[in-house]
């Protein structure tokens, strides 16, 4: 492609004359490269879209304390409040495409052992996020409905409610669906939908010795979190780390994923729609 042949041969400014050629030795290759990426995104922007896409896209937020460190940003939850915006960009375009439901992970509970005043940094820009996106949920047409999902009771007073009032404001919606996992973790999800499932069926009187019977894998996914929701059809991750670190282990059965080595903070419409023509472009077996 044309622009990854630029990208490689950014600093090449040989033939240039030559105060052009110091004028562009001061310019970072992004500036440079500008006009191509906005070309190359119009050009596969419209190739994406005729293709078959995702119904499902889920995406982990990775990077972001990386990203600061890079910018020189030592505030804490720089980082994180850059890749909170990035957020509303990422919804944009996938309204855009007609992808109708995104999962974004924003908060794992191993995340809940950093320090205290990350801690706090970050569940406030989490809370704010979520009052913003509840805004944005009401203007958006069709209006956008916004479900958190994760041990919430871990959470703090001040984010615990804001989640609750913007599940009720938003639950009658009909638009583009945004899944927010919050102190999420996959092997805590499998525990708490085995320990529901035990619970319904000894509500309805299942004996102990009987409940076996009952155990299948319907009934445990009837228990997840995500049990009124569709499975992942694409799994994005950032950052350049590939697993999924506990992250819908359940759901990404069949899912295709897709590793960048781009920081979340500063992923672009680009590498999202590279992600997604990656997806267009494998053949989905299902197992079979």
């Amino acid at each position: 492609m044309a622009l990854e042949r630029a990208e490689a041969g950014a600093g090449k400014t040989a033939r240039l004359p030559r105060l052009r050629r110091r004028v562009l030795r001061r310019q970072p290759a992004t500036v440079l490269l500008a006009p191509l990426y906005r070309i190359y995104t119009a050009r596969l922007r419209r190739h994406v879209r005729h293709a078959p896409l995702p119904d499902h896209v889920a995406v982990i937020l990775d990077g972001n304390r990386r990203w600061a460190s890079l910018a020189g940003l030592s505030e804490p939850g720089a980082g994180h409040r850059r890749g909170a915006d990035k957020i509303d960009e990422l919804l944009s375009w996938c309204a855009y495409l007609g992808i109708g439901e995104v999962t974004v992970w924003a908060l794992s509970n191993e995340n809940l052992a950093r320090s205290q005043i990350e801690l706090f940094a970050l569940h406030e820009i989490v809370a704010d996020k979520l009052a913003g996106l509840e805004e944005r949920a009401r203007r958006q047409a069709p209006p956008m409905r916004i479900r958190v999902f994760g041990r919430l009771e871990a959470l703090p007073e001040r984010l615990s409610e804001t989640i609750e009032r913007v599940e009720a404001e938003t639950a009658g919606h009909e638009g583009l669906t945004l899944n927010v996992a919050l102190g999420y973790s996959g092997r805590d999800e499998l525990v708490d939908a085995t320990r529901a499932l035990i619970r319904s069926l000894a509500a309805q009187g299942v004996r102990a010795e009987e409940m076996v019977a009952h155990v299948s894998p319907e009934t445990l996914a009837s228990h997840l979190y995500t049990a009124e929701h569709s499975d992942p059809d694409l799994i994005i991750r950032t950052s350049g780390e590939m697993r999924l670190s506990g992250f819908l282990p359940w759901q990404s059965t069949h899912s295709e994923f897709y590793f960048t080595d781009v920081y979340w903070p500063a992923f672009r419409e680009l590498d999202f729609l590279r992600a997604v023509r990656t997806f267009q472009q494998r053949e989905r077996r299902f197992g079979r």
